[in-house]
């Protein structure tokens, strides 16, 4: 078995409207050794939807993927979209109750293990192996660029669930961007909420809250936003427009996917990695990242 391979989750969005995240978690999963083996016949998580109209239904639809990553013979399942980790350990929060673990395994079919390890592709890219792969690959450095690490509502909260990094101040994505050279700021949006999943429902409600998380971003000097989750990344990079339209401010900045600025930074281009797909132009900054000089 390979050292450093994984049960693969991608998730609906990651073969959606987050396929650049899909390709782009791919290509640098690839270009580092790291080995995903995707579940086969996965089914949704759930998301927002199922859980709020069916809470057994969505603790199901996770139990069920449980299931088929015993089948992987691999002890740990990675997730690129911070929604889909949230529902992954909500499920195995709420397998400790025998009486709701009884429940679940009844919706998922048969019985439901409640000891898979459950990790963000984020954390399993920031262990120190893997921050060493990505050191030894690096062929372009972020230099000159100031970045805003952004992790959202639910890649590490409520604590007790999610149970990645600190849940008000977390690190990893800082972290991260500094190793490759960005200067990293700081700003007071890095876990605030971007509306999630109401554009439907309540789209002006998202462009206050996305435009908020903008204007913070902006007013701190950032050059971009980095993410991990596609929902985050769509209230900010799709809906640029709405909000300017709105009258709420004339934002033009770009959104990436942490897998994108570490396969750039990797030496792959931005079309590979699916950077040119964004809706808020992105591959214009990247002009100003250099190559790394060689150490004599």
């Amino acid at each position: 078995m390979t050292a450093n391979a994984y049960a693969y989750f991608p998730g609906c969005s990651l073969h959606g409207t987050a396929s650049d995240y899909g390709q782009s978690t791919e290509m640098m999963c690839e270009r580092l050794g790291i080995e995903l083996r995707e579940l086969k016949d996965w089914n949704c998580c759930g998301s927002s939807p199922a859980h709020m109209v069916n809470p057994w239904l969505a603790l199901g639809l996770v139990g069920r993927n449980f299931r088929l990553v015993t089948q992987t013979g691999l002890d740990t399942v990675v997730l690129p979209c911070a929604a889909c980790y949230a529902r992954f350990k909500e499920t195995q929060h709420a397998l400790r109750d025998q009486e709701m673990a009884a429940k679940i395994a009844y919706v998922a079919g048969g019985d439901v293990p409640a000891d898979l390890k459950i990790e963000p592709l984020l954390g399993v890219l920031c262990r120190p192996e893997n921050m060493a792969r990505v050191a030894a690959g690096q062929q372009r450095s972020l230099a000159g660029l100031k970045i805003a690490p952004y992790y959202g509502c639910l890649l590490t909260r409520p604590a007790e669930v999610a149970q990645f990094d600190d849940p008000e101040d977390p690190h990893s994505l800082d972290t991260l961007m500094a190793a490759l050279g960005a200067e990293v700021v700081t700003w007071p949006g890095k876990t605030s909420c971007c509306g999630a999943s109401l554009p439907i429902s309540r789209p002006e409600l998202v462009w206050r809250m996305s435009g908020q998380l903008l204007a913070w971003a902006v007013e701190a000097g950032a050059d971009a936003i980095v993410t991990a989750c596609p929902m985050c990344h769509s209230n900010l990079d799709t809906r640029q427009g709405q909000i300017r339209r709105a009258g709420l401010g004339d934002y033009h900045l770009p959104i990436y996917y942490f897998t994108e600025l570490v396969g750039y930074a990797l030496g792959l281009d931005a079309a590979q990695l699916g950077i040119k797909r964004h809706l808020t132009e992105a591959t214009g900054l990247l002009s100003r990242v250099s190559a790394v000089t060689p150490v004599d």
